[in-house]
């Protein structure tokens, strides 16, 4: 059964106005239990407005949303429901934090689902954990960390409440290679931890190319396709003319094959691609050597 389920949403910007625009237009999608999705498109695609829609942030213009099989909309209180069963991290979480410590802000939102004190204690250190947050920096206050730790601690605020579908907005935006690769590995962590299902936007081919299960690509509004990686990365010349930029990797074998080396049309990431060269090699008669 469909986690995430959409019937020819819309949403329309300023609408009677001279300004009116569709950012979202006549979306129909089906995201499983358990996925890890990226969501790639340009800026203006409606990738962000489309997740802003999955938690009741945004009320569609026409059309509907399921969450594990219930109209979010339906009535006030599913929609108050939906905020704690899907957690939207937005990006430069780190500017929302606010407490005086990080233990609190981590408990902010577990507190403020009802939970026992011994519940919020156990999501809090579990989660910190898994971000690699101590307990010495639990006492400290959150503006004393890094700009990675203070968004690793903002991210596992929303964690904490152990959502059925965790969102992240540009999660690694401005950060270094090595801040970006610490967040990405900690939320394949969680997701093969929680077996929860997970949606990360992103402009970033690369980023999404290494952790997702399945891609969503937008592009105007609408979906252009949604897949598994190889077959969406074998759309790697549709996908340029979007204005999005496919993994170097990809670049480096849609060169050889303009020379004449067709290897593989999917290749998105290194260890897929060396795979995918050592059978090429095999299949030519050419023993190599990993």
């Amino acid at each position: 059964m469909a986690i995430i389920k959409t019937e020819d949403l819309t949403y329309v910007y300023s609408a009677g106005t001279p300004f009116e625009k569709k950012a979202i237009d006549n979306l129909n999608i089906e995201i499983e239990e358990g996925e890890l999705v990226g969501i790639i498109g340009h800026t203006g695609s409606g990738k962000s407005t489309f997740i802003q829609h999955l938690n009741g942030l945004l009320k569609p213009s026409s059309g509907k949303i399921f969450i594990d099989g219930t109209d979010i909309w339906q009535d006030k209180q599913t929609t108050l429901a939906t905020r704690f069963k899907v957690g939207l991290v937005f990006q430069y979480p780190e500017y929302q934090i606010f407490e005086e410590t990080v233990y609190k802000d981590i408990a902010f939102g577990p507190k403020n689902m009802g939970l026992s004190e011994e519940e919020i204690d156990k999501r809090v250190r579990e989660t910190a954990k898994l971000v690699e947050i101590s307990d010495e920096q639990l006492e400290k206050s959150p503006f004393e960390l890094s700009g990675g730790q203070k968004r690793r601690v903002a991210i596992a605020g929303v964690m904490a409440m152990r959502p059925k579908v965790l969102i992240l907005d540009e999660p690694c935006a401005g950060l270094d290679p090595k801040g970006r690769d610490r967040i990405l590995d900690k939320i394949k962590e969680y997701h093969e931890e929680q077996k929860s299902t997970v949606l990360l936007v992103s402009h970033s081919m690369e980023d999404v190319a290494k952790i997702a299960t399945k891609i969503l690509v937008m592009n105007n509004a609408s979906i252009v396709c949604y897949d598994e990686p190889p077959k969406v990365f074998g759309m790697a010349e549709e996908i340029s003319k979007m204005g999005l930029d496919i993994p170097q990797i990809t670049k480096v074998f849609n060169a050889l094959k303009e020379k004449g080396y067709h290897i593989a049309d999917d290749v998105y990431t290194v260890p897929y691609a060396l795979k995918k060269l050592l059978a090429y090699l095999d299949n030519k008669g050419v023993k190599g050597n990993a």
